[in-house]
């Protein structure tokens, strides 16, 4: 009994015709009915009743088919397997992520899976939270750094919170915040008036920052907006005014930043770590995935579905 000749009998059983079914299979028609007879030859009973147009499974193959596709689904299994692990010399991850995250998160991260799986080729698209949810939904990522809470509701995807991190405001050096109250923690009503420098609309920190300044009672003034996350810094570094970034990224920014913390009870975001729930990543993302869990001591973290 062969692979195929169970590939063969499962075909025909499903078109309940020979040339359909060897057109499904892609092989000759007279090729594939000499394989059902050698099949039958070898289990010793008819599978077929073959009146004329007419094509139905007997009692022999009816008992065979259910046993049939679970050895098909099983190799299929075994070959899926065989090759997820093959994925991990070679292969592809198809990763998502916000910008700060990928200033902030990913470098230290991303570095030590190179190191233990270089033939894995990481594929990275920046963009805000929304875009990459639409990204995972038709299939063009297979994992996702996104900000929580989502900005839309998102069904089918499961998210497992990775970490909290605090926002801070960054300004040139020269560049006073506080007024005459000096250093130490500023409060958000203190952003007000104060020149800030606004990322372009789709980041979640302009979402952020813009809602934190209106619950405060005021809106925020820019003198540059629209930038990307290296833009944003390069214009704060220039004098034109503050932004509000995530600890993690102020952290790798350098020395010629200014780093100012925000009274309590500040302002924190959750990272957490995006796939759809129909669809098991492959082998090599799951893999980036434990990494990126297990550096920030999530091991056992529960997956929660975003409805």
């Amino acid at each position: 009994m062969q692979f195929q000749q169970l590939q063969y009998f499962v075909a025909v059983a499903e078109a309940r015709h020979f040339t359909r079914a060897a057109e499904r299979v892609h092989v000759a028609q007279p090729s594939l009915s000499q394989q059902i007879r050698a099949l039958e030859k070898e289990l010793g009973a008819e599978l077929f009743s073959r009146a004329r147009g007419n094509i139905a499974l007997t009692d022999a193959g009816e008992a065979l088919l259910p046993l049939a596709r679970r050895i098909l689904a099983d190799a299929d299994t075994a070959r899926h397997e065989v090759q997820e692990l093959a994925q991990l010399r070679r292969g592809r991850v198809r990763l998502g992520a916000t910008p700060s995250v990928c200033t902030g998160l990913l470098p230290d991260v991303l570095r030590a899976f190179h190191d233990r799986h270089p033939g894995i080729e990481l594929l990275i698209d920046e963009g805000g939270s929304h875009d990459l949810v639409r990204g995972l939904a038709r299939g063009a990522l297979d994992l996702a750094l996104v900000v929580l809470p989502l900005p839309t509701p998102a069904p089918s995807l499961t998210t497992v919170r990775l970490l909290e991190e605090d926002l801070v405001v960054v300004s040139a050096p020269e560049l006073r915040l506080g007024g005459a109250r000096g250093a130490g923690p500023l409060r958000i009503t203190e952003l007000q008036d104060v020149p800030m420098v606004m990322y372009r609309h789709g980041y979640d920190l302009r979402e952020l920052t813009v809602a934190a300044c209106r619950a405060a009672g005021f809106e925020p003034t820019f003198t540059v907006e629209g930038g990307e996350m290296d833009a944003v810094l390069g214009f704060v570094r220039a004098g034109l005014g503050v932004t509000v970034v995530p600890r993690m990224v102020a952290a790798r920014s350098g020395r010629d930043l200014r780093v100012t913390a925000l009274a309590a009870p500040g302002l924190r975001r959750t990272i957490a770590l995006a796939h759809r729930s129909d669809v098991a990543p492959p082998r090599a993302a799951r893999e980036l995935q434990r990494m990126l869990l297990s550096s920030h001591g999530q091991r056992g973290a529960d997956p929660s579905v975003q409805d």
